[in-house]
């Protein structure tokens, strides 16, 4: 698959990866010690993750850690954290009942620069796994993923910046395993509460029977799920978890989710869905623009509404518009 990958995106890899390195090089980085760092994580990664690279790399004539810079590339890039919320309704909340998945992966506007490598891609191997897609910039470790099954799975940043003080698998990488691995909801939950990550983080996984958010510490994970209506932003809610200030933002995002799917009650659908995410936070949504946060611009970097039942998706990137896809006839099976 990575040969594939490679093969059909080259000019686009070796753009970004010159783009990323260039980068890092005005910051005071040397190209050694940008292959060092992505050196040192690539002992955490899954086989089947570096069987890809090793593919792209091939194709590409870079070498396999400049094919990891591409994995890790906006996480060398970003100097500030990210956030990211998720808004999903099912039952009495939508049309017909079915589950309506949303997200938004928020981050300083210094990632600009990725927007225009951003790729849908869809793998279907040859080994009886599900076929899995993902949207993220060309190579980089996806944070949004859905299977041929129906599932689907992101992350959001839980506010609290806690690591482990021992290397763990690394989660992302992790995820796509998940959607090559289960095909149904109760599946995936055992997955993710195997998950041992090396930093505290919200899961958020849903499928055609419910959905579901997962706040993962580094000993517990508590799973959240709602009456027809539950969201995430970058907080733990939780009564378990005590002593922690959410920072205000992310409990107004929150809050605002709620409420617009309390006002659009029973007209849930993936259009209506699109429209809830275009809704400023200024205006009472929860989509950044180019929003200034402590003198810092943020935008709502890439958006998604996916509906498991038909594998609907629509995907958008900030200062582009909506696009609509049908990921059935796109999955092999």
């Amino acid at each position: 698959m990575g040969r594939q990958y490679g093969g059909l995106m080259k000019d686009e890899l070796l753009a970004e990866y010159a783009m990323i390195t260039t980068e890092l090089q005005s910051r005071g980085y040397t190209i050694d010690e940008i292959r060092s760092l992505v050196r040192d994580n690539e002992p955490f990664l899954p086989e089947r993750i570096k069987e890809i690279y090793r593919g792209m790399a091939e194709v590409t004539g870079l070498t396999e850690d400049d094919a990891y810079v591409l994995y890790y590339g906006p996480i060398l890039y970003l100097t500030t954290p990210y956030a990211c919320s998720y808004l999903a309704v099912w039952d009495e909340y939508t049309v017909n009942g079915s589950v309506v998945v949303s997200r938004n992966w928020d981050t300083s506007d210094e990632l600009e620069p990725f927007n225009q490598y951003y790729v849908l891609a869809v793998y279907n191997p040859t080994d009886g796994s599900n076929s899995v897609a993902t949207f993220s910039p060309a190579a980089a470790a996806p944070e949004t993923l859905m299977n041929s099954k129906g599932l689907y799975i992101s992350d959001d940043a839980s506010g609290q910046g806690i690591s482990a003080p021992e290397n763990r698998q690394e989660i992302l990488a992790a995820f796509f395993g998940l959607m090559l691995d289960f095909s149904d909801l109760d599946g995936l939950d055992a997955g993710i509460r195997a998950l041992r990550p090396s930093g505290t983080v919200i899961v958020d996984a849903a499928g055609v029977t419910g959905a579901y958010v997962y706040e993962v510490g580094l000993v517990e994970t508590k799973q959240r799920t709602g009456d027809g209506v539950i969201a995430a932003a970058n907080h733990f809610v939780d009564p378990f978890w005590t002593g922690i200030v959410p920072e205000p933002n992310s409990v107004i995002r929150y809050d605002n989710l709620l409420g617009q799917a309390e006002e659009a009650k029973g007209s849930i659908d993936g259009e209506k869905m699109v429209g809830i995410r275009d809704v400023a936070y200024e205006d009472g949504g929860a989509t950044f623009t180019h929003t200034v946060f402590d003198g810092i611009p943020c935008s709502s970097n890439h958006q998604i509404v996916f509906v498991p039942a038909d594998e609907t998706l629509w995907f958008k990137v900030v200062d582009m518009t909506w696009q609509k896809v049908s990921l059935s006839p796109l999955f092999a099976e």
